[in-house]
């Protein structure tokens, strides 16, 4: 600690403390991330609520009782990490708080709870003048859009601004933003094959907000890939209902959607062709197909991995 946090420190108390007798931490109070209740903060909330947040008291479970005071912020800062995004793709902006707690009998439970982890996500009490549709900009409450639903392709969340009020932060089991608790350096870079073992090792994970971006952008392209399958079974499907028609009337046609449904692409592609060239010695012309046998090919790789 140097003489200056010191000085932050006694704005606080009645009497000067020294260093040795308060314990300091830092930690992230919220980001511009969408949490759990699709709600975010705008980058302006965040830097007006840096300034609310100097002087304000630490509790638990948002219990507003003199008992639960914990720890008090002696200053408070915006962060934007470098090469970190948010799952939307924008620059990651967090709120890092700084506070203190007096060394005294009554708080060795408390820092020992904080430096061994246990106390570490926390959760803000604040307020704001206006809630932001994320889809049409308009007052969340107001518009047709709900939040944690898609429109076009969008999620609907809620932008929060215009902050007017800061009045508490406390230690809670689980926080509606993921990324607030309290900090420790972070990690650069991201280990694509370390994210991949913790999704398969079982159990609750967590993941910065760089993970996120990674594994929203993977799911995204899963996604895409996804609906371009299923698009190229559905024609593979039609091709084979009309050659069906034709190389082997007697089959019912319930008989062939069953048949059908449990097959791979690969499967579906050599029915559709032995069928074809089964129509074909039927009819005296050559029947007509959507073209997607040599178009289009299954990449099963992509669906292996996230």
């Amino acid at each position: 600690m140097n003489k200056h946090e010191l000085e932050l420190i006694n704005q606080y108390t009645r009497r000067p403390f020294t260093e040795d007798e308060v314990y300091t931490f830092s930690v992230t109070l919220c980001d511009n991330e969408i949490d759990r209740d699709f709600e975010r903060f705008s980058d302006n909330a965040l830097e007006k609520l840096s300034s609310l947040f100097k002087g304000v008291t630490g509790i638990t479970d948002h219990d507003p009782k003199a008992k639960n005071q914990t720890a008090r912020i002696y200053d408070c800062i915006t962060e934007k990490p470098q090469g970190q995004y948010t799952s939307d793709n924008k620059p990651y902006m967090r709120l890092k708080a700084f506070a203190y707690i007096p060394k005294a009998k009554c708080s060795d439970d408390i820092i020992t709870q904080i430096e061994s982890g246990i106390k570490k996500e926390v959760s803000v009490g604040c307020s704001v003048a206006k809630k932001t549709c994320s889809v049409c900009g308009s007052n969340i409450g107001l518009c047709s859009h709900s939040k944690g639903h898609y429109y076009d392709g969008r999620l609907c969340f809620a932008v929060l601004e215009e902050p007017t009020d800061a009045y508490e932060w406390s230690f809670v089991a689980v926080p509606a933003q993921k990324a607030a608790g309290v900090t420790k350096n972070y990690k650069t870079g991201v280990d694509n094959m370390d994210i991949e073992k913790r999704i398969f090792s079982g159990g609750e994970q967590t993941f910065t907000a760089d993970e996120m971006m990674i594994l929203a952008e993977k799911l995204r392209s899963l996604n895409e890939r996804a609906a371009d399958g299923d698009a190229y079974r559905t024609r593979l499907v039609t091709d084979i209902n009309k050659m069906a028609a034709i190389a082997v009337p007697a089959l019912k046609k319930d008989t062939l959607s069953f048949i059908t449904s449990n097959m791979s692409a690969v499967q579906l592609e050599d029915l559709c062709h032995a069928l074809t060239e089964k129509a074909a010695a039927v009819m005296p012309v050559k029947p007509q197909l959507s073209a997607v046998r040599n178009t289009v090919k299954a990449n099963n790789n992509d669906y292996k991995n996230i």
